[in-house]
């Protein structure tokens, strides 16, 4: 899992989660919080606050009856 901050439509930085501790309290904030004071130059001259998405990039395996549907007789 990744954590992607954007400011604006632009793409700032992604940084890699631990799937298993992203419920805890405090987390997810860490890792914001590190990237809003590393990137307080750069928000400050967009004018507009800094977006976060949390993705699930992990490999995703069809099933069988997915890879069916595409099949031809």
């Amino acid at each position: 899992m990744k954590l992607m901050m954007y400011i604006g439509n632009d793409h700032i930085e992604s940084v890699s989660l631990d799937k298993d501790k992203i419920s805890k309290p405090g987390y997810l904030g860490t890792f914001k919080r590190s990237l809003k004071v590393k990137y307080k130059d750069l928000i400050s001259q967009h004018g507009s606050p800094a977006d976060f998405m949390v993705i699930d990039n992990s490999p995703q395996t069809a099933n069988k009856q997915s890879a069916n549907l595409y099949e031809t007789e």
